[in-house]
């Protein structure tokens, strides 16, 4: 092989070491920006939340004080609703929250997958490199006749 593949060939294996950080890096931005998106519409579900429950509750305070001029017998079940909302609130909260945890450990695989790949690609063409290499200089690997 003349001197001019030989370069050639350097070039390519390094010029493919170089895309496979930069897929790995840009992968790795990718599932940052992805998580840090789904924390956001976590916090803006969960605050949200926060103020359904505070206006329901709100809401449940007045319906009672109106309730307790005209007789108590609605109060109890108006006062269960507001807990009953509040509960579900906070549920929704934590489902919201842990969907993010989950979001983000996919992102992370995702990346980490690519990154793998990418090193396999790499390794493959550093083989087939240094086949091309053996099979121009006439060197035989094990195994080849």
């Amino acid at each position: 092989m003349d001197i001019k593949r030989i370069a050639l060939c350097t070039m390519l294996l390094a010029a493919l070491a170089a895309c496979s950080d930069n897929a790995q890096q840009q992968a790795k931005e990718a599932a940052d920006k992805a998580a840090d998106a789904t924390k956001k519409a976590a916090d803006a579900t969960a605050d949200a939340a926060k103020k359904a429950a505070d206006a329901t509750a709100s809401a449940a305070r007045q319906t009672s004080d109106t309730l307790k001029q005209a007789g108590n017998e609605a109060s109890d079940a108006t006062k269960q609703a507001a807990a009953a909302t509040s509960a579900a609130m906070e549920k929704a909260k934590d489902a919201t929250a842990e969907a993010a945890d989950k979001s983000k450990e996919a992102a992370k695989d995702v990346g980490n997958a690519m990154a793998a790949g990418a090193k396999q690609v790499g390794n493959d063409v550093k083989e087939a490199a240094k086949d091309t290499k053996d099979a121009a200089t006439g060197d035989k690997k094990d195994g080849d006749h």
